[in-house]
């Protein structure tokens, strides 16, 4: 990897750490790098998961005010989620490159679609959702996405505030916070599983995982103040791209 590549490596996992930070999504724009580096496509997933580590960290902990109170919520939603990631990363160790290869173009396209209509997505959960049910109503939903998470990963974020904004009476920030918490532990889980038995390019994940950090506390920090309509619509674009390219390829 020359000087060049690292550079641009960075470039898109600073973004993409922001991205999650403030929109979810943002394995959409590294996954694709890592391909691009020529990464076969089960190691680009699983450098993926374990490089994005640190920025999952950095937006949780920008958002750490906003987690206070939320204590029993995550109780009673990180261990099936813990389950959930296990199975996901089993999943996809047990997932051959050819098969994953031909997955993976109809994977983008759905974590796309969901970026796409994330906002008006948001807003009707918002105006129908009254909140206030029971947690257990949402340890089963988000352990399924934990196992969607851990076996690619993007989009995930997406899929849980989803899921909490039904089962939560509770700001908007509040809500997306504890995404970020589940998602850090998902992502994590995942990511030591594949640290002991998985295929890391660590050359790579070094430089995602510095940048994404960077990202994420930066996003964080700013989530309120940056139109996340552009971060979102800038990784359904690579998103797509990639998705077309694999698909002319099948």
């Amino acid at each position: 990897m020359d000087l060049l590549h690292g550079v641009l490596i960075g470039a898109a996992a600073l973004s993409a750490g922001a991205i999650n930070a403030i929109a979810g999504g943002g394995s959409l724009v590294t996954f694709p790098v890592l391909l691009a580096s020529g990464l076969p496509a089960v190691t680009a997933s699983m450098t993926n998961t374990v490089a994005m580590c640190p920025g999952y960290f950095g937006a949780t902990f920008a958002q750490r005010r906003d987690l206070e109170g939320q204590r029993g919520r995550a109780l009673r939603l990180l261990p099936l989620s813990l389950i959930g990631s296990l199975v996901g990363a089993w999943i996809l160790l047990h997932t051959t490159e050819k098969s994953f290869q031909a997955i993976v173009p109809f994977l983008l396209v759905f974590a796309a679609a969901l970026l796409a209509v994330q906002e008006r997505l948001r807003t009707y959960l918002l105006a129908h959702a009254t909140g206030g049910h029971s947690m257990l109503l949402a340890t089963v939903p988000v352990a399924l996405a934990a196992i969607y998470g851990a076996y690619f990963g993007a989009g995930m974020g997406v899929i849980i505030l989803a899921i909490l904004a039904v089962v939560i009476e509770d700001k908007l920030a509040r809500t997306n916070a504890l995404k970020q918490l589940l998602s850090l532990v998902i992502n994590t889980c995942a990511a030591i599983v594949f640290l002991f038995v998985g295929h890391i390019a660590w050359d790579v994940a070094l430089i995602i995982a510095i940048a994404s950090l960077a990202g994420g506390l930066i996003g964080g920090r700013i989530a309120t103040r940056v139109p996340e309509a552009i971060l979102r619509w800038v990784a359904i674009v690579v998103a797509l791209s990639v998705a077309g390219v694999y698909f002319a390829r099948l």
